[in-house]
């Protein structure tokens, strides 16, 4: 079996985020995403099950490297991140056209049968671009997976909302997201660390993606079919007003309610 899991690399969620011309600025305290992990953890699982190999693929700075070892330390086999200038503000559309490219490049080494990603990134939270790369690589999708069985043939999974649960079936080739409930990724150990150091990690940029076409796909920001108008850190909370009972809270919180509702 031949797996391969979407990653991102996106600021730290514990980080303190800082926002200049309208863009979160990135670069600074990035990490793999943490939803992505699931991914990662369900393709390493299958393939430890049935054999094969999982390959991360990503589109991103170089710096995403760092999250390209951290998912070759948790049991992935091979790592790609296409990193290239003309790829800023690139959008899901443009996004998926990439992952799809590099995708397909790899089917035609050896025939992709699975391909895994998590159910939203941590910085944009559109939750957009599994379903957009199944639709680019002309895939049957299943999104949402909140339980996942994989065989050598199909995959079945569980997905639960506004209270019923949906079980289905997709022969491979597919594309499946998963949630946070799919799984509990591993923690690498020393071990894994140190065999990820001599696992493949490549860097390829626009140009090393086999037929890949850069004058007609939707790259960059000024081919992106959303526009960022702007973006605003939310104030500091100030501290609230403390009313002293002295037998007449009461009223004074009456008062206090009256002057808000003006």
């Amino acid at each position: 079996m031949r797996v391969v899991v979407c990653f991102k690399h996106v600021p730290d969620v514990v980080s303190q985020r800082r926002i200049e011309d309208g863009r979160l600025v990135r670069g600074e305290d990035d990490t793999l995403n943490e939803l992505d992990e699931n991914a990662i953890e369900a393709a390493v699982q299958a393939v430890e099950d049935l054999g094969g190999e999982v390959i991360a693929v990503t589109m991103g700075p170089e710096d995403a490297e760092d999250s390209a070892l951290l998912a070759l330390q948790k049991g992935t086999d091979r790592a790609i991140v296409v990193a290239d200038d003309r790829l800023e503000g690139t959008d899901a559309v443009g996004t998926a056209q990439v992952l799809a490219a590099t995708i397909r490049a790899l089917h035609a080494e050896t025939p992709v049968d699975l391909v895994l990603t998590g159910m939203a990134s941590l910085d944009g939270m559109t939750s957009m671009l599994p379903a957009t790369l199944a639709a680019e690589l002309d895939l049957p999708y299943v999104g949402l997976a909140s339980e996942l069985e994989i065989t050598e043939t199909t995959a079945t999974a569980k997905r639960s909302a506004d209270g019923f649960t949906d079980t289905l079936q997709v022969s491979f080739p597919a594309v499946i997201s998963v949630t946070d409930q799919v799984n509990d990724p591993r923690y690498p150990n020393f071990k894994a660390m140190k065999a990820a150091r001599s696992k493949p990690l490549d860097i390829w940029s626009l140009d090393d993606i086999p037929g890949f076409d850069v004058d007609n796909v939707q790259v960059g920001a000024e081919s992106a079919g959303t526009q960022i108008l702007g973006a605003d850190q939310e104030p500091e909370r100030v501290a609230g007003t403390v009313i002293q009972d002295s037998g007449d809270a009461g009223v004074k919180l009456a008062h206090f309610l009256a002057d808000v509702l003006k």
